[in-house]
């Protein structure tokens, strides 16, 4: 009988403790920041991880532009000057243009993840626009906007190059360096919500200086032909 009266008294001890001890967790305020930045921290990390992102696809931008606009730059003044004769662009000059543009986006892996397509503008025998030559820097499988090697041969059907509704188009006895950069962008932290995305840059510039204009030269030693 004795045990069993203990039994009960232990038993409302320990009940009426645990009641005191709920009663005064519900009216602490302590440590309530911390509980409430645990329930923020998922909104706050996506939110960082989103704007990491919009400043990385913000660059990757900025970069391809800048890309676009060196390689026009040096496709532009590459040149063998000649004694008597104007001067020769190379397959080798083309390739060195090639050779800068993987030092400048090396971490891009642009032969991976996208391609650099240079076009020669030129005038044709009609006065229209064509592409006289075409060569490519990237494993991808990316094509020109406007057109192969020899669009434009013939004829005045061929508008010229570029996105907008007034299309660049070259000068006779002149060429245009036209340039597209196709780049497969890859989200760093989101890819699961945000897609992959190909962003394209374009960028051209007239030929510095005279230069023979029947096409790419590739005297001995020959060099590869960075064919698209």
């Amino acid at each position: 009988m004795s045990d069993m009266m203990q039994y009960r008294r232990t038993g409302g001890v320990t009940s009426g403790r645990f009641g005191r001890f709920a009663h005064r967790l519900a009216r602490s305020t302590a440590a309530v920041s911390a509980v409430e930045l645990g329930l923020a921290m998922p909104f706050l990390m996506a939110l960082t991880l989103s704007g990491v992102e919009v400043v990385n696809l913000a660059l990757i931008h900025v970069r391809l532009n800048q890309l676009a606009i060196t390689v026009a730059d040096n496709a532009s003044r590459a040149k063998q000057t000649q004694v008597n004769g104007a001067p020769l662009f190379r397959e080798f000059d083309m390739n060195q243009v090639f050779r800068g543009a993987a030092l400048q986006a090396e971490d891009l892996q642009i032969p991976q993840r996208g391609r650099v397509i240079v076009s020669s503008l030129q005038v044709n025998g009609s006065g229209g626009q064509w592409i006289a030559w075409q060569r490519c820097w990237g494993n991808t499988a990316y094509v020109s906007r406007y057109g192969v090697e020899g669009t434009g041969l013939t004829g005045t059907s061929f508008a010229g190059m570029g996105y907008t509704t007034t299309k660049m188009t070259a000068d006779p006895s002149t060429a245009i360096m036209f340039v597209e950069v196709a780049y497969n962008y890859k989200p760093f932290f989101l890819g699961s919500l945000i897609p992959s995305k190909v962003i394209r840059k374009e960028a051209a510039l007239y030929v510095r200086d005279d230069r023979d204009l029947t096409g790419i030269k590739n005297p001995s030693p020959t060099q590869p032909q960075a064919r698209c």
